[in-house]
């Protein structure tokens, strides 16, 4: 097997959070996965100008270093480096939209799912309704537009129907507490979904990686929640600023989530929902879905997640871990999953 040119697409074309976000997973990405008998890695920095720079490594100093080119210039730049495959590593819409569909254009494969799948899951009423198509069971719930009035009788919870990272969620509980919990929602999007609350038992997230063709459940992440004081997840649940201003995942600190044994009751079931998901939303070489499980032991699907860095702090990856799979092991797999893709476009 030749040296595989890689280029980890990293950044953001929509904000300064969204890049930092990026540049901490593509980081341990990079720095976990380094193979100079199988790879060569590249890598491609856009920031909110949408301007593309190509350093050497993702050190503040590199990225400052390096020049910046317009889209038409970085185009140029990266078809003559013959990359044959690229990681994406950006989480913002357009990163997981526009750049993938160029990537299309460029006839460049790509690990991870298409660009219109990533702009229909990051919608989450609309993710909801096809999986709910496929017979998974979904909350109760209205889509609302500035000025809408919401018709479900609290408990519901309120969130931004296009936003990650819990930002603008809210548990409302009393009617007078919807115009406040609807105007933060709306400060993160043009859209709000709102959804009947399901009574807590548990709430966990279950990754599905394809190998060889075949749907592969992980071992479930659990989260720390309870129904008497932190009955919903939140940003700070998932995210900080450290006290140089870099970003801190929270949520791998072993406390707020945890790795469940796979002996665990509700490990099967979960994954069999969570293969359905992944099947009728069409996703390829990985998948990501949040389910909440109520006191009788039912999955509820929440939301789906489509990326993976391919960090050791990714979700997926550490799942992996907890099922024996290292994270350069995980990457192989993915990396031969998307070279049979373009393999089986080819013919």
């Amino acid at each position: 097997m030749s040296v595989l040119r890689i280029l980890h697409l990293v950044g953001s074309a929509d904000n300064d959070f969204y890049c930092d976000l990026s540049r901490l997973y593509a980081q341990d990405c990079i720095a976990a996965t380094a193979n100079p008998s199988l790879y060569e890695f590249h890598i491609a920095y856009i920031t909110p100008d949408r301007q593309w720079r190509f350093p050497s490594s993702l050190s503040k100093e590199d990225i400052a270093a390096a020049k910046p080119m317009s889209l038409s210039e970085a185009i140029k730049y990266i078809t003559a480096q013959t990359i044959d495959l690229v990681l994406p590593q950006m989480f913002c819409i357009p990163g997981m939209t526009e750049y993938r569909a160029l990537l299309d254009l460029l006839n460049i494969p790509y690990v991870g799912n298409t660009p219109d799948l990533m702009a229909l899951t990051a919608h989450k009423a609309r993710a909801k309704a096809i999986v709910a198509a496929a017979g998974v069971k979904v909350p109760f719930g209205e889509l609302l537009r500035q000025g809408d009035i919401p018709t479900i009788k609290p408990p519901v919870v309120i969130k931004p129907a296009s936003s990650d990272n819990s930002c603008g969620v809210a548990l409302v509980k009393n009617v007078a507490d919807y115009d406040a919990a609807l105007k933060t929602a709306f400060e993160h999007s043009d859209e709000v979904l709102v959804e009947e609350y399901i009574e807590l038992g548990r709430e966990v997230r279950c990754g599905i990686v394809v190998k060889d063709g075949e749907l592969v459940g992980l071992p479930l992440e659990e989260y720390l929640v309870n129904s008497h004081d932190h009955p919903i997840r939140n940003y700070e649940d998932k995210l900080k600023r450290t006290e140089d201003g870099n970003l801190s995942l929270t949520a791998k600190d072993g406390v707020k989530a945890w790795m469940l044994d796979p002996s665990d009751p509700v490990t099967k079931p979960v994954q069999e929902v969570a293969k359905r998901c992944h099947q009728a939303l069409g996703c390829r070489h990985y998948s990501l879905f949040d389910f909440r499980i109520d006191p009788q032991g039912q999955p509820w699907f929440l939301e789906a997640g489509l990326y993976c860095s391919f960090s050791p702090k990714s979700v997926i990856a550490s799942m992996a871990k907890a099922s024996g799979i290292s994270v350069n092991e995980l990457l192989m797999t993915a990396i031969d999953e998307t070279l049979i893709d373009k393999a089986a476009c080819r013919e």
